[in-house]
């Protein structure tokens, strides 16, 4: 798993637990929207200086694709 995608789970209350050689992420507790929230952010954040016809930075266009405030 790539370590910030892992950061991320952990942030959201996720745990790794192992059956076999495959890693799940499981808790009751896991906030799947943060952890939605977290990655479009981070994809968007990267997209925040590049422009589109019209102004509007491509990182906005992600944010508002995915229904995420910044």
């Amino acid at each position: 798993m790539d370590p910030r995608i892992e950061k991320f789970a952990r942030e959201c209350g996720a745990w790794n637990q192992v059956y076999g050689n495959r890693n799940f992420m499981i808790d009751e507790h896991f906030d799947i929207e943060k952890f939605a929230q977290l990655i479009v952010q981070e994809c968007a954040q990267d997209f925040d200086n590049t422009y589109m016809s019209g102004g509007k930075t491509m990182g906005a266009y992600i944010r508002e694709k995915f229904g995420v405030e910044t």
